[in-house]
């Protein structure tokens, strides 16, 4: 049975995740990204409802509210899972807040944000491919699975070498899942070729 500490530590992870960084950013404009786009609240629907600049600044949120939540974890619980497991569980409540009827994002930013804690050269590696999938196809949907499934990859082969934990294996696979489920109707509409691209109308 897992530790009150850790149980905690999954408890704090999933709030801070939770914190709509796209609606109260939303709300300095005087708009909701939830009435526009895909109505999710992450930063390629806070692009096309927001604009770049205050899209940037949901990224930047959203990737905190990763780093945020390991570390906390990591402060609560001594044990390195503690940390790995509250960026799980921030992604999760980023995909569904409570504070907003369990709407959300797709979990990218602040899955990126969670595993730059627990291995950094992961998402390094990732960023290549996400770059060029995003410029040779324009569909953000495409290039972020394919750099969570890549963070995941690579945080294996981090720990076959020796440099990365296995609770940051399991964390990266974890938050892929989530990433990956939380796109099941961008999965849809790019198997249709209907999945819209950045740039268009």
């Amino acid at each position: 049975m897992p530790g009150i500490d850790l149980i905690v530590a999954v408890a704090v992870g999933y709030l801070i995740g939770a914190i709509p960084s796209g609606v109260l950013i939303g709300r300095l404009r005087g708009v909701d990204p939830r009435d526009s786009g895909s109505g999710r609240t992450g930063t390629t629907n806070a692009l096309r409802s927001l604009g770049p600049r205050w899209a940037a600044a949901v990224a930047l949120l959203d990737v905190a509210k990763g780093i945020v939540a390991v570390i906390a974890g990591g402060a609560i619980g001594p044990e390195p899972w503690a940390g790995a497991l509250a960026g799980v569980a921030a992604v999760v409540g980023h995909v569904r807040s409570v504070f907003i009827g369990f709407g959300g994002g797709r979990g990218v930013a602040t899955g990126a944000g969670a595993m730059l804690v627990l291995a950094p050269l992961a998402v390094l590696a990732s960023l290549p491919e996400f770059g060029l999938v995003v410029w040779r196809t324009r569909l953000v949907s495409l290039g972020s699975m394919l750099a969570a499934v890549t963070v995941a990859l690579v945080a294996t082969a981090l720990y076959a070498v020796g440099w990365a934990g296995i609770e940051a294996v399991v964390a990266a696979a974890l938050i892929g899942l989530v990433v990956v489920l939380a796109h099941a109707d961008n999965i849809q509409r790019l198997m249709a070729g209907t999945e819209r691209r950045i740039g268009d109308g």
